[in-house]
């Protein structure tokens, strides 16, 4: 429980400095870390198909886990929250 107290303090900090430091709609850049699997790769690529999304991946030297980076036009810092909260439903998957 206090998992989810902490989670959303997070994200409306977040979201607080969303507003104060860019005019949106904006370009966003998402990071994620996610174990080394197509189909959790493809999954994260998915929540942002057809969003005009530019997705670079790159595996770790020892392969076991991959950089997913995701440049997308969002419209407001609400947008951009419901994004993280997408993904973070993909098992493993580590927000930076």
């Amino acid at each position: 429980m206090s998992t989810d107290k902490n989670t959303e303090a997070f994200y409306k900090k977040l979201k607080g400095r969303l507003i104060e430091t860019t005019l949106w709609p904006s370009q966003y850049l998402y990071k994620f870390i996610v174990p080394s699997d197509n189909q959790k790769i493809a999954e994260i690529e998915n929540i942002f198909d057809n969003m005009g999304a530019v997705i670079n991946t790159k595996a770790s030297s020892k392969g076991t886990y991959t950089s997913v980076s995701i440049h997308v036009k969002m419209k407001n810092p609400d947008a951009v929250i419901a994004k993280y909260k997408e993904v973070a439903k993909v098992e493993g998957v580590i927000s930076l």
